[in-house]
């Protein structure tokens, strides 16, 4: 008892002395100091975690904001494309109208819906058909000129033979000598071109001159654009000259199209012939 009365007498009296006269504060500060190495290293996984999720957690947004950025601008980028492809597209129907009202012969829009299936041909299908009145053998043509000639006519929809084609062929004119020839489809200079076959070796045809449709094979009407002469080969052993021309048409980025009237469709038909007036001869009744 006497031990538990001195220490509570001595504690009371140090809570007295230390409230009134701060007796234990340097002990405090003694007892901060000694013990501050301790609690910083006890302190260091608290502080690891804190920090370690802070930042995975600021990666997580940064990465977010990184997505939500690129789909921003993906779909910018897309509408860019479509404005652009849409402004390229209001061009050339611009064009198309304005061939269409320059021209004479009947005609209707179309559009060309895909290619042919056939790797060996040169032909793409175009959303009319039978239904849309669409004759066989009628020409088509795009904003630039000549593209090629309906071959296949289905209730829905046709197939165009482009000029490019190997077994097409089509009468031209050069605009330049006033010479006719016949352009047909050839692949064996590059992918979309043409030539122009049986030409003499001296025949008056440089680089450059335009051909355009003859009209004499009652198809197309005359004065279409067609092609340009784009190489001319001409050989000591040879009779005819090797003339290569690319087409002015897109024949290979074509959308839209004109399908006209076949020329044969707008010209009266042959009038019918008046029957032979038989001369009875004489002597025939008796």
């Amino acid at each position: 008892m006497s031990k538990l009365a001195v220490c509570s007498a001595l504690a009371l009296f140090l809570m007295v002395a230390d409230s009134r006269f701060k007796v234990m504060q340097p002990l405090r500060v003694a007892l901060a100091t000694a013990l501050y190495p301790a609690q910083w290293l006890a302190l260091r996984p608290v502080v690891f975690y804190q920090s370690a999720s802070q930042y995975f957690s600021s990666l997580t947004e940064a990465q977010t904001a990184q997505e939500n950025t690129n789909k921003k601008h993906n779909l910018q980028s897309q509408r860019a494309n479509q404005v652009e492809q849409l402004s390229l597209e209001n061009t050339r129907l611009r064009k198309l109208l304005g061939l269409r009202e320059r021209l004479q012969s009947n005609g209707m829009a179309a559009q060309v819906i895909y290619d042919a299936a056939d790797p060996y041909s040169r032909k793409v299908i175009i959303d009319k058909g039978l239904t849309d009145h669409v004759g066989l053998g009628s020409p088509v043509l795009d904003e630039s000129g000549v593209l090629g000639q309906v071959t296949r006519v289905y209730p829905l929809v046709s197939e165009v033979t482009l000029i490019t084609d190997r077994d097409h062929a089509i009468p031209v004119l050069n605009t330049r000598t006033g010479a006719r020839g016949v352009a047909y489809g050839d692949a064996s200079f590059h992918a979309d071109a043409m030539e122009l076959r049986f030409m003499a070796a001296n025949a008056d045809v440089t680089a450059g001159d335009l051909l355009t449709t003859s009209g004499v094979d009652g198809v197309y009407p005359p004065g279409l654009p067609v092609a340009r002469v784009e190489k001319v080969e001409r050989r000591v052993d040879a009779v005819f000259a090797r003339i290569y021309c690319v087409p002015l048409a897109l024949v290979s980025g074509s959308t839209h199209v004109v399908v006209l009237d076949a020329v044969t469709a707008q010209i009266a038909p042959r009038p019918v012939p008046d029957p032979p007036v038989v001369v009875p001869r004489r002597g025939a009744n008796k």
